[in-house]
């Protein structure tokens, strides 16, 4: 199915959203996340992202900055609610920021980070690193982010880019760039692969994924994270196509297999 038709009612031109007077689109919040970085996380996934993945469970974070995609927040409002869950974290612990994508709202998540910073909470982000650039203005300011996250979670779609850009719509080329920029810092990244039977598992593509790994300096993990499809209600309520609806949830088997490759 044409990726484009897979999206069609949900594919409005969007400028990388910046949030308004101090505010993000946010699409919502959980306080206590335990698998999204290290320790126990309150979790903030922001609206909007590019991407537009075929297994993606939350297809509702797509558009954003127009009436009913997402809600206005602010950093103080955002910090103001983790915070009240501060005393589970335990010496680990933070804020993860996901989405969508929240590098579309680059400059609300640095404003969000170094006040996190300031208050002395761990941060984290999550990023499928889309629109990752090295071009002005988005480097320097991603530099700047970067400055006041303490670790990043990669996904890694798929390592060919053909079959990348018929899985989510988009090169991998600004992924894989990101990855090297983040080995060049020595900023601390766990990788996170989804296993799509049929489509991101074969030993080839895999193989190639793990060697891309071995060429950086700063992995801390690699998870594989089996497909599933649990937001496919999502799909239908909004009225798109679900194109993977034939395909099976990894077996306990393939991911061990998957595993014996990655993660070394």
């Amino acid at each position: 199915m044409d990726i484009k038709k897979q999206s069609e009612g949900l594919t409005t031109p969007l400028s990388p959203a910046r949030g308004v007077g101090g505010e993000a689109f946010i699409h919502s919040t959980e306080s206590f996340g335990s698998v999204d970085g290290p320790g126990i996380r309150f979790l903030i996934f922001m609206q909007g992202c590019h991407m537009r993945c075929r297994y993606c469970h939350n297809p509702d974070t797509w558009k954003a900055g127009s009436v009913g995609c997402g809600y206005p927040a602010t950093v103080s409002e955002l910090l103001d609610k983790a915070e009240r869950y501060r005393s589970y974290w335990g010496p680990e612990g933070g804020i993860t920021v996901s989405g969508g994508e929240a590098l579309l709202q680059i400059d609300f998540l640095i404003e969000l980070f170094e006040e996190a910073r300031r208050r002395g909470i761990n941060t984290c982000l999550d990023t499928a690193a889309q629109p990752f650039s090295r071009e002005e203005p988005f480097f320097s300011k991603f530099e700047r982010l970067m400055q006041s996250t303490d670790i990043v979670l990669l996904d890694i779609k798929h390592i060919d880019d053909e079959r990348h850009r018929w899985l989510t719509g988009h090169s991998n080329a600004p992924v894989l760039d990101c990855a090297r920029y983040l080995s060049d810092i020595k900023k601390p990244v766990w990788i996170r692969h989804v296993l799509v039977p049929g489509i991101t598992d074969d030993d080839d593509q895999l193989t190639r994924l793990r060697q891309f790994i071995d060429t950086l300096d700063n992995v801390k993990r690699v998870e594989v994270l089996p497909y599933h499809t649990l937001g496919t209600f999502k799909w239908e309520k909004l009225g798109i196509p679900y194109s993977l609806a034939d395909v099976s949830t990894p077996t306990s088997e393939q991911i061990k297999h998957a595993e014996a490759i990655l993660v070394k």
